[in-house]
């Protein structure tokens, strides 16, 4: 095999980023300063990760998160930080490890490993036919992004696999809410929905605005890597009354609880924070005046609640 195709097969840094929670710039200084991550170069010319360097980030990761420091970290073998973290620290976090010993044996995967968009995307089309978009997405979609997950962690499914799958839902979900009754005039609560700047996944959005917009809610979505201060100035802009947003179990926790807390101190106490997703510390770690939603399915809860005490307030 050649050097380049060698190279080829490594992880991207934007996806390396994802999954240790370590920001570019970071992995950059480091490899720099200590000499690693040593990454390869793809076709492109892109930095590309080999997964045996994705594994050892992903310890370094967990690490500092307890306070230890980088440069000491680096010079150790893979073997040492997992010693030094302990039996849990290859353990998945979250939903994933709940499935961490269970074979994968999801029908989406077929699809994906065969690199067929048109199986794919007849597969997912028959899901909306047979659940309606609603429980396609509470249900299925909830459920393949589980498994699409693991079988990445674990390595079954290569990187440009896993974002074959996303393109697809995503392509799915935006058209079926374009084709979804606009809200009434004056429907409420108006919200607005977005990711935190480190993290780039999209889907939860997505599925979040689909139901949302099925329940009557008027919402806007700015996308992805959206900073604190121009969530702010949208939420004034859109006279929004909730601020939806999406985290995946790969964000750095610390980069989760600070944008939180910031975005928390400089929104307006009126304006409701909805947190969701499949990041861990949203259910091991309160924020105050932050609403947990910890399963899409549970969208519906909040809206009732905010609505009924809005009725109540007159």
């Amino acid at each position: 095999m050649s050097a380049s195709m060698k190279e080829s097969e490594g992880v991207p840094i934007a996806s390396v980023e994802q999954a240790t929670g370590i920001a570019r710039a970071t992995l950059r200084i480091w490899e720099r300063r200590y000499g690693f991550p040593q990454p390869g170069r793809d076709l492109r010319g892109e930095r590309s990760y080999p997964r045996e360097q994705v594994q050892k980030l992903r310890l370094i990761s967990q690490l500092m998160l307890r306070g230890q420091r980088p440069g000491r970290l680096v010079q150790l073998s893979a073997a040492q930080l997992a010693a030094l973290a302990g039996p849990a620290a290859t353990r998945p976090e979250g939903p994933l490890a709940l499935l961490a010993g269970v074979p994968v044996d999801d029908p989406v995967l077929a699809p994906l490993r065969n690199h067929d968009p048109v199986a794919l995307a007849g597969l997912l089309e028959e899901g909306v036919r047979r659940l309606g978009l609603a429980g396609f997405i509470e249900q299925r979609v909830a459920e393949m992004n589980l498994h699409v997950g693991l079988a990445w962690a674990r390595g079954e499914v290569e990187v440009y696999e896993e974002h074959l799958y996303s393109e697809a839902v995503q392509d799915l979900l935006r058209t079926r809410i374009a084709q979804l009754e606009p809200a009434n005039a004056g429907a409420a609560p108006r919200v607005l929905l977005a990711t935190l700047p480190e993290e780039s996944h999209g889907i939860g959005l997505l599925m979040a605005q689909a139901l949302l917009a099925l329940d009557g809610c008027p919402c806007t979505s700015l996308g992805t890597r959206v900073p604190v201060p121009q969530l702010v100035a949208a939420a004034g802009a859109f006279r929004a009354d909730v601020v939806g947003l999406s985290f995946t179990g790969s964000m750095n926790p610390s980069h989760v609880l600070r944008g939180l807390e910031q975005l928390r101190a400089e929104l307006a106490p009126e304006v409701a924070i909805w947190a969701g997703g499949s990041a861990p510390v949203l259910l091991r770690q309160r924020i105050p005046g932050v609403r947990a939603v910890s399963h899409i399915r549970d969208v519906h809860a909040a809206l009732a609640q905010w609505r009924a005490a809005r009725n109540a307030g007159g």
